[in-house]
């Protein structure tokens, strides 16, 4: 490892400031920033502890009747918090399917939001080319070995998947991310947090220098009846996913009201599935139905020669995910998901 220097910050404001120093990163968890630095591919001259800031590591309702999960407030507390539970039950969901509980008792909401790809061409600095660590060198994936890499909005310099299952969770949710920075205080749609690869695959996301997580916001609950996440992965115990789905509804009988849509595994953000969400809303929920959703949104897919699969098992996966979460018995088809 590197030589680098410690700060502990007392508050925000101290952690802002602190954060302004050149090779300065903040570290919660660190469940992935300290993978990342043991293995090379992270080379922080300063880490600033934020551990210690009391308000960040709480959970409050809002005035609106939504709820503020603090950036500091581990994985498994939210995961296991009473309103989360039974408000939120498609978050607790995902991460609870999410990692190791010895991890999830360690890792923050914060940095669940920053985990970096779990691309092996990107842990492993023996593959010079990755434009993630570094940017114009190329992408070793592409031409490699790629089953759990992108089909959906990658790009010529990356096929790497954003691995969080919270942040699949929260994207179906519409939550906000309140973020802290020299020039003050902001809010960022989820929507708008991660971002996709383009040209510049090194930023995963929208954070400006020297910015820090204090909160995540959830919308007034419109989704406790109806939710239910679906990870499918090569085994039942801390893997990541090769597709996952958080499917919410809002339903008036067996009619869409409000489908809530949201992929992980297949793209370099969590994926807003939103054409699946049109073709549902207003219409009589049945798997036909279903399965033309599911269709209309992976037929933008662009599988590589390692992950072709992906395209069918995400269909088959949202299809089961929301039958189970309108309460509908999956057929022996939805069960191959």
């Amino acid at each position: 490892m590197d030589a680098l220097s410690y700060q502990r910050a007392a508050d925000v404001d101290g952690a802002i400031a602190a954060a302004q120093k050149p090779g300065a990163m903040f570290i919660g968890g660190g469940t992935n920033l300290l993978d990342l630095m043991k293995g090379g591919v992270a080379h922080p001259q300063t880490l600033i502890d934020i551990t210690r800031i009391g308000a960040l590591d709480r959970i409050d309702t809002l005035p609106d009747g939504g709820l503020r999960i603090g950036a500091l407030v581990r994985n498994s507390d939210a995961a296991n918090h009473t309103f989360v539970r039974t408000r939120y039950p498609l978050l607790s969901q995902a991460l609870l399917a999410g990692a190791s509980p010895q991890l999830r008792n360690m890792a923050t909401v914060g940095g669940n939001l920053m985990q970096r790809t779990r691309c092996a061409y990107f842990y492993d600095t023996a593959f010079a080319q990755c434009n993630k660590r570094a940017p114009g060198s190329g992408c070793a994936a592409i031409g490699g070995f790629t089953r759990m890499h992108a089909i959906l909005g990658a790009s010529a310099q990356c096929v790497a998947v954003n691995p969080s299952d919270m942040s699949v969770a929260l994207a179906a949710l519409d939550a906000t991310v309140q973020v802290s920075g020299p020039q003050g205080a902001r809010a960022i749609p989820f929507a708008a947090f991660h971002r996709l690869p383009g040209d510049r695959p090194d930023l995963d996301t929208t954070l400006r220098s020297g910015e820090l997580i204090t909160s995540v916001d959830l919308p007034p609950p419109a989704f406790s009846d109806h939710a239910h996440y679906l990870k499918v992965r090569d085994r039942a115990s801390y893997a990541f996913a090769l597709v996952s789905v958080a499917s919410a509804l809002q339903l008036d009988g067996n009619r869409v009201r409000t489908a809530r849509i949201a992929l992980g595994g297949v793209a370099h953000r969590p994926w807003r599935a939103s054409l699946a969400e049109q073709h549902l809303t207003g219409r009589t929920l049945d798997e036909a139905t279903l399965r033309e959703a599911a269709a209309a949104e992976l037929a933008q897919a662009r599988p590589l020669d390692g992950n072709a699969f992906k395209v069918g098992l995400a269909q088959r996966a949202i299809v089961r995910a929301t039958m189970l979460a309108a309460g509908m018995q999956a057929n022996a088809t939805g069960d191959t998901a």
